[in-house]
Order: C-alpha cells, then sequence, then structure tokens
C-alpha cells in the first residue's frame, strides 16, 4: 500500500490500542475503589459505562477490546455455527462497536480491515507488533499526553510522506505554535474553518497546558470538507481529551454550508487551502462585507469568512500565501484596501521558504482583531496601525529540503506581538527593529497602494561598520588573492603527479 492508504489502518489502529489500554486501566482503578465490596457490586460497577464516561474514558465493549484482537491475531476460524473471521473483520467490528456506543465517534473509525487488498497475515504481525505496546500504566493523563504525541509523529510523517497532499491535513508543528502563540488563546471559543487533523486544537490546549491553566476553559469548533481529513481530526481530539461535538456530525464544505451560524468565535486559527480555483461561491453572500471575492481564487473568501466569525473581542491568526499581500487580480487589491481602510488587520507576518515540505514557496500569515485599542487584548492603542514582522531570515534547515521554527524564533515573533500589543505577556517595550519589524501607519500603507509585504516598511538591517581604510583592504585582499592562486598551483601539480602514478 501507498502512504495514503496505510495511514488509515495505522493511525486507527494506534487509537484502537490506546482506546482500549485507557478502559483496562480505568477498570483496574475501579477494582482498587471498591476493595472489600461483594464480588456482586464489583461486578456490576465494572459494567457500568458512567464509570468510565465520567473519566474521559471510552467504553470498550468486550469484542472491541485490545485483549481479544491480539488473542485472535490469525483471525478465527470456522465453527459448526459462524463463518471463518479474518483480523481484519475483527478489528472491523471492534471500530463499528466503539462508534455505536460512544456518540462522539460516531462516522469516525476506519472500517478498512477487512477488504481484499488488506494482507490479512501482515495486519496480523502489525497487531502482535503493537501489542507490546503500552499506553498505560503512568496514569491516564500521562497515557493520553504520550499517545497524543505519538499521533501527531504519525501524522507529519504521513505528511511528509505524501508530499503536497499531505498539506491538506497538517500544518508544521511551529507555524501553527507561531499563531498560537501570538494569540494567547485562554479561554473562550476556537474555530478553525478547515481544520484538517486538528493541529490548531491540540496546540492551543497545549498552550493552557504550558501556562499552567485550565484545557477546559476552550471549546473547539471547526469544520472539514475532506471525509478522511475529518475522521483524522476526530480521533486526533478525542486522545487528547478534547470533546469533538465541535467539528460537528460529518464533513461539510464551509463555503457551501457554515456548520456554525451565528455563533461568534473568540479565536480563530486556520491554514486554508491557497488559491482554491473551483469552490462554492455566491455573490450575495454576506460573508463578504469588504468585496466579492474572484471566481477563480478562494484566498479573500477564506479571510472574510473568518472575519465574519469573530466575536465582538475576536482575534484571528490566518496563514495565507505570499501573493496575498500584494496581488490585485480579480479585484483582491480593492478588497484588500477595504480590510485595511476597515481597520481590520493587527499584523502581517512574513514567514521563511520551506516550511512546508510539500511546496518550497515562503508564506505569511494575516492577523485580524476586532478591537486593535485599549482594552482586554492590550494596554497599547494600535488603531489605524498595522504590525509588519519580516521573520524570512528565521529558521533552521531539518533537513535537505525542510526548515522549522525553534522554540526562541517563535517567541521572537511573538513577543514582538506582545509588546506591540502592551500584553501582560509581554518581555520589555515595543520598539521598530530595522530589518525585523514596523509599526506602520495606515498613512504610510495608503502611500504603499496597500501593498503589504514587510520587507518595504520594515527596511534593511544595519550593517557593521567597516573601519579598514579602503587603501589597506585591497592591499590585504589582493594578497590573500594571490596566496590562494600559488595554492591552486601547488594542489594542481599534486593532483597531476598522483595520475601519473595511476597510469605508470
Amino acid at each position: 500500500m501507498d502512504a495514503s492508504q496505510y495511514r488509515d489502518v495505522v493511525l486507527g489502529l494506534v487509537f484502537l490500542k490506546y482506546v482500549s489500554d485507557a478502559f483496562d486501566e480505568r477498570r483496574d482503578a475501579i477494582r482498587e475503589e471498591l476493595a472489600g465490596e461483594s464480588d456482586e457490586y464489583i461486578g456490576e460497577s465494572l459494567e457500568d459505562q458512567d464509570e468510565y464516561r465520567a473519566e474521559r474514558v471510552f467504553w470498550v465493549a468486550p469484542k472491541a477490546r485490545w485483549s481479544f484482537i491480539a488473542a485472535n491475531a490469525k483471525g478465527i476460524a470456522a465453527s459448526a455455527t459462524d463463518d471463518a473471521q479474518s483480523v481484519g473483520d475483527l478489528i472491523d467490528d471492534a471500530m463499528r462497536t466503539l462508534a455505536e456506543e460512544n456518540e462522539s465517534l460516531a462516522c469516525t473509525l476506519p472500517t478498512v480491515y477487512g477488504r481484499d487488498n488488506m494482507d490479512q497475515r501482515r495486519l496480523g504481525e502489525l497487531v502482535d507488533l503493537m501489542n507490546s505496546v503500552q499506553f498505560s500504566g503512568q496514569g491516564a493523563g500521562r497515557a493520553r499526553d504520550l499517545l497524543g504525541e505519538v499521533y501527531e509523529y504519525f501524522l507529519e510523517k504521513f505528511a511528509k510522506a505524501e508530499g503536497k497532499r499531505g498539506g491538506e491535513f497538517y500544518t508544521p508543528a511551529s507555524v501553527v505554535r507561531t499563531l498560537v502563540e501570538i494569540l494567547e488563546p485562554t479561554e473562550g471559543r476556537v474555530y478553525d474553518p478547515c481544520c484538517g487533523s486538528g493541529g490548531m486544537f491540540v496546540q492551543a490546549e497545549k498552550f493552557l497546558e504550558r501556562h499552567h491553566q485550565d484545557p477546559t476553559k476552550i471549546s473547539v469548533f471547526g469544520q472539514e470538507l475532506n471525509e478522511r481529513t475529518w475522521r483524522l481530526a476526530k480521533m486526533n481530539l478525542a486522545i487528547h481529551g478534547i470533546d469533538t461535538h465541535g467539528l460537528g456530525s460529518r464533513w461539510q464544505d464551509t463555503f457551501a454550508r457554515d456548520i456554525h451560524p451565528g455563533v461568534p468565535m473568540d479565536y480563530v486559527l486556520a491554514n486554508p487551502p491557497f488559491n482554491i480555483k473551483d469552490w462554492a461561491r455566491r455573490e450575495d453572500d454576506d460573508r463578504w462585507r469588504f468585496g466579492v471575492p474572484p471566481v477563480r481564487n478562494a484566498n479573500y473568501a477564506w479571510m472574510q469568512h473568518i472575519w465574519s466569525k469573530l466575536s465582538p473581542t475576536g482575534e484571528a491568526g490566518i496563514v495565507m500565501a505570499n501573493g496575498t499581500m500584494t496581488s490585485n487580480t480579480g479585484g483582491e487589491g480593492d478588497i484588500r484596501k477595504m480590510m485595511l481602510e476597515g481597520d481590520i488587520v493587527s499584523c502581517i507576518v512574513a514567514l521563511p521558504g520551506q516550511l512546508f515540505r510539500g511546496t518550497q514557496i515562503p508564506v505569511c500569515v494575516w492577523f485580524f482583531a476586532r478591537q486593535k485599542g485599549k482594552g482586554a487584548s492590550g494596554s497599547q492603542e494600535r488603531s489605524r496601525q498595522v504590525l509588519f514582522i519580516d521573520a524570512r531570515h528565521l529558521g533552521h534547515m531539518v533537513d535537505r529540503v525542510e526548515r522549522a521554527l525553534s522554540d526562541d524564533d517563535i517567541q521572537l515573533i511573538a513577543n514582538t506581538y506582545r509588546t506591540w500589543r502592551g500584553r501582560p505577556s509581554a518581555d520589555g517595550d515595543y520598539e521598530d527593529v530595522p530589518g525585523f519589524c514596523k509599526s506602520a501607519s495606515l498613512e504610510e500603507i495608503r502611500e504603499a497602494q496597500y501593498a503589504l509585504s514587510p520587507g518595504p516598511y520594515v527596511g534593511a538591517a544595519p550593517t557593521p561598520e567597516d573601519a579598514e581604510p579602503i587603501d589597506d583592504k585591497i592591499v590585504r585582499l589582493t594578497q590573500e588573492l594571490t596566496a590562494a592562486l600559488d595554492e591552486s598551483v601547488r594542489l594542481d601539480a599534486v593532483v597531476r603527479a598522483r595520475l601519473g602514478d595511476l597510469n605508470a
């Protein structure tokens, strides 16, 4: 199988193993809690589904438990009353049973294991291999964190294996963290209209954990068009203990049908697919507050949809193609002008190239804010101003084709925004830094014809002063060049001598 096929196989099994391990751990805990009670009472409690759900543990029926699957990794032979069942059939039955008995998993789990194209021998061997892995024994919270890391690791690896298509369900963690660290979602509704595998929500929860705040203070709302990706998101959130009801009962096109109409969002984090040419467009859509987006490009449709979802104090961060900062085709320049004159843009960050494995092009992040004046979002008055951050020089190469932002890079970008807004979390005071950041007025943006590439605003970084006199520099460089040429002649003679020895 190629990566896009066995992705569902592996992630589904990892999920099933975790659910069963967490169930077994809770089952053991119930026994310990009821030590000394009658066997009959303990037995009834062990089969009480509420005992599990109260601790955010899924109920797992006997034939859906990993122990049953592992014991029958080679399948079940036919009997006088029943047909033979392969291990794939058993796993499919387990997935269906889990989904039926746990409402939040409805329409979520893959049932691909009993198909004709599935090598049942190898599938059984994979079950045996995973049987040695335990996601329990360290407490339910730690087990969930561990499995969450495993799941995210697999998502990243599958995204790399699938190349450009992997970008449909996975946004690099360093990019997501940049958005989260700038917006600082502490409580309220967090929304992603094209949520992929749910990475934005997971990082929002991790932000709260890092700052020792209650993760339940945020509730997540999302939407995803691709069925398989929507299923990935539901499993990913379930593993992290995040309520999945906000993703809706099925996958759905955000432009064709918004499944959260009239619900104001406090934070929006999104990485929409760039430059979509075929999308559900209506000219009379009331989301187009700043102008009707062009037929053949949905970039400004995504941005206006997101703006329409924000609460009166809401903020948003949207990853976009660099072309959105300057494009004038299809009326996009006029829409951008109206957005800027409407004072909805708070910040533009230009990111380095190669952050996305499937594309080498650099991207930018647009930040919106309903309130840019003094208030809950910051102590600095920033109306009719936009912060520009040029982060194209940041990051490090993790291999030949992919770049990542370090923790220090992310904090540098985030703290620049925090100081600009005057947030309590800011370290220091804001200052324009040539070559990196600039707080530009709306008048300056008008003079630039509403183009938003940070480079012209932030300017060039100062170059170190060269105190060496020009005459001395010429003499020094001439001597260095002469020495290099002499060394080249010497090495040329050595190489020719070696070649002569080979031919002798």
